[in-house]
C-alpha cells in the first residue's frame, strides 16, 4: 500500500480513498468494533484477530434461507445449482477456515509505542506504531439494481529488517467495513486505544471469559438458554422490538450459531505469549 500523508483524500469516478496513517490523526468518527476485531484489551496491549466467524455465519445463513426457499417455490435444476455455487462454495471454505488453527492476532502496545506482528514460520515483527500505513478504500459499481458501495480497512506494516527480501517487505490487513465511514470507525479503535488510551474505546466481545458466562453449561446449550432468557428478559420489561429482533436474528441470521461457533473457536481466543 503505497504510503501518503494521514488526512490525504484521493477520488475517483467510482472510488474514495482516505488515507488515516501515518502519523494517525483523529477521524472525526466514533470508535466502533465493526467486524468483532478486538479480541482482548487491557491497559498494556490491544490483541487485534482478522477471524470473524460470527459475521461469517450472518453472511451464510441468509443466502442458504433464500435459496432453500427459492428451491420449495421454483424447484428447478438451474436453482439448485445456483444455490450450491452461492452457499456451497463460502461455506466449504469457512470450514476449512474453521478447522485450522486460529490466526495469531496483531498485538498493539501502547506502553513500548510498537506493533507485533506474527508472521509465517514464527518470525515476528516489531514495528513502530508511528510508522503504521492505514487507509479507508470505498469503491461504487452501477447496475441494473442500482449503485452498490462497498468498504475496505486497509492496514500495513514495513518489516524492520532492512535486508528483507523484496517479497517480505511489508504486509497488508484488510478489513470488509462496508463504506469509508464505517472503515474509520473501526480504524478509531486502535487508534484511540494507541493515542488516548483503553478507556476511549466501546466494551470488547468478552471472548476470554465467554465460557465462564454460560455457567458450566455447554457451549450449545449455554448458548440456547443465553439467548431464551435474552427474549424473555426484553418481554417481561415490555422491550417487544428488541425481543422481535432477538426472535428474527435465529431464523435470518442464524445468531445462536454464530455465537456457538465464535465461543468454540475464539474462546478464549490465541494470545502471542
Amino acid at each position: 500500500m503505497t504510503s501518503e500523508a494521514a488526512g490525504t483524500t484521493k477520488k475517483s469516478l467510482l472510488s474514495q480513498q482516505d488515507y488515516l496513517a501515518p502519523l494517525p490523526i483523529p477521524t472525526g468518527q466514533k470508535p466502533i468494533d465493526m467486524v468483532n476485531m478486538i479480541w482482548r484489551k487491557n491497559d498494556v496491549f490491544l490483541d487485534i484477530g482478522n477471524f470473524n466467524v460470527g459475521g461469517a455465519i450472518m453472511s451464510i445463513w441468509p443466502m442458504s434461507i433464500f435459496f432453500l426457499l427459492m428451491n420449495i417455490y421454483f424447484p428447478e435444476p438451474l436453482m439448485v445449482l445456483a444455490g450450491i455455487a452461492v452457499v456451497g462454495i463460502p461455506t466449504l471454505v469457512f470450514v476449512s477456515n474453521l478447522i485450522r488453527p486460529a490466526p495469531l492476532p496483531i498485538r498493539f502496545n501502547r506502553q513500548r509505542r510498537e506493533v507485533c506482528v506474527p508472521r509465517k514460520d514464527g518470525e515476528y515483527w516489531i514495528v513502530p506504531w508511528e510508522t503504521v500505513n492505514a487507509a479507508a478504500s470505498q469503491h461504487s459499481s452501477v447496475s441494473q439494481a442500482g449503485k452498490t458501495t462497498s468498504g475496505m480497512l486497509f492496514i500495513s506494516f514495513d518489516n524492520p529488517d532492512p535486508l528483507a527480501a523484496e517479497n517480505n517487505k511489508q504486509w497488508l490487513w484488510g478489513f470488509n467495513c462496508g463504506g469509508n465511514e464505517a472503515a474509520m470507525s473501526t480504524w478509531e479503535c486502535i487508534r484511540s486505544y494507541m493515542e488516548i488510551g483503553p478507556h476511549a474505546i466501546p466494551e470488547c466481545n468478552n471472548f476470554e471469559r465467554s465460557r465462564a458466562n454460560l455457567k458450566g453449561r455447554g457451549i450449545v446449550w449455554g448458548i440456547c438458554c443465553e439467548y431464551a432468557q435474552g427474549i424473555w428478559k426484553h418481554l417481561r420489561d415490555g422491550e417487544v422490538g428488541e425481543a422481535i429482533w432477538l426472535i428474527l436474528g435465529i431464523f435470518i441470521f442464524g445468531a445462536p450459531v454464530a455465537f456457538m461457533l465464535q465461543t468454540w473457536k475464539l474462546s478464549p481466543p490465541p494470545t502471542l505469549d
